[in-house]
């Protein structure tokens, strides 16, 4: 899904100073007049435990909920929120706060130190906002922001980011699609007429990005939000689309089958899709087996050779490091007794098997 998200909304800097406010306003002079509107105080925070707040946010959708919302999340899938808005007990997004080892984690401790250097490179003071705020007038729309810039013109929103040396190839050409549309759903709910996004690469870079208010990109926003939630209230699941995170949403809606039959012989909508199916399956494996072919002929031609150079590129064929292995197949076998203390039950999972 393409959205109209424009790149002249955006303005970056890594120097010391901010783009002055006639730098600002002549990169925003594109954009609409924003409407006058102020967020409501949907729900304190200040004094929520963590259960209460992620009930709270299920009730609508936050900002880090819209890019999913729209199917432009590489992280998560509609479906995958779909479960999670309408049966949180099955949710695939259920991260513990206190594990170190999850990159959320370590955005949640590091938050309150990219603000911190943010004040002191701009020189613009921020505080938080103890509250989930709702759109004025479409109450699905939630907002928790990072911070509020205080006594700005130019800038009210503050939203902070980290980047390990993975993510930060998705900064590589200015903010990521998914996060300017999670600051546009906060300039939405909040009514502001500019945000900055500061973010931290690899744990030394603090880049910061102004991102403003666009009305026509906001009138698509709450478009295509709406028609997620219709189907978050009216219970019924929005169609996969073909992601790692849909396949494994499907396994845990449908983690059972019942040994009954669907007769579909006359539906010439799903037939279709089936021949289809098989069609792209056919053509892997032709894919494959010609891809074998391909790499065959190059490793024969290598024959020893550990590299070999082309005019594009070049492959790599190495021997890898032998390495100690346990034979537990041995050690069932001659030692059950050892083993037995040791065994644990993993579920099952239903197979996909096409026949034709």
């Amino acid at each position: 899904m393409n959205l109209p998200i424009p790149v002249v909304n955006t303005v970056s800097t890594s120097d010391p100073e901010l783009v002055s406010p006639d730098t600002a306003h002549a990169v925003c002079k594109s954009s609409h007049k924003p409407k006058s509107q102020s967020a409501l105080r949907l729900v304190k925070t200040k004094d929520l435990s963590r259960d209460e707040w992620l009930q709270a946010r299920r009730s609508g959708l936050g900002s880090s909920d819209a890019a999913t919302a729209l199917g432009l999340n590489p992280y998560q899938s509609r479906l995958a929120l779909w479960i999670e808005k309408t049966r949180p007990e099955q949710s695939l997004n259920q991260i513990d706060p206190s594990d170190d080892t999850h990159p959320t984690y370590w955005g949640t401790v590091l938050e309150p130190i990219v603000a911190t250097h943010y004040s002191k490179r701009t020189g613009n003071k921020v505080r938080r906002v103890n509250a989930i705020l709702q759109h004025p007038e479409h109450p699905f729309m939630l907002a928790n922001l990072d911070r509020e810039v205080i006594g700005q013109a130019d800038v009210q929103i503050l939203e902070c980011k980290t980047a390990g040396a993975y993510g930060a190839k998705t900064w590589k050409d200015g903010v990521p699609e998914y996060v300017l549309v999670q600051v546009m759903h906060q300039l939405a709910v909040t009514g502001k007429q500019a945000a900055d996004v500061a973010v931290l690469i690899t744990g030394q870079d603090l880049q910061i990005h102004r991102v403003h208010r666009d009305e026509e990109l906001i009138a698509k926003l709450i478009e295509l939000e709406a028609q997620f939630w219709w189907h978050v209230e009216n219970n019924i699941p929005p169609p996969a689309d073909g992601s790692d995170s849909a396949a494994q949403a499907l396994q845990t809606l449908f983690q059972q089958d019942n040994g009954h039959i669907l007769d579909l012989t006359f539906d010439a909508d799903m037939n279709a899709v089936f021949e289809e199916l098989v069609k792209v399956r056919a053509n892997l494996d032709e894919y494959k087996t010609k891809e074998s072919l391909l790499k065959q002929r190059i490793q024969q031609t290598m024959a020893e050779h550990s590299h070999v150079q082309f005019r594009n590129g070049s492959i790599s064929w190495k021997k890898t490091a032998d390495a100690q292995i346990l034979d537990s197949k041995r050690l069932i076998q001659e030692h059950p007794e050892w083993v037995a203390p040791y065994f644990t039950t993993r579920a099952g999972s239903r197979r996909f098997t096409v026949l034709a």
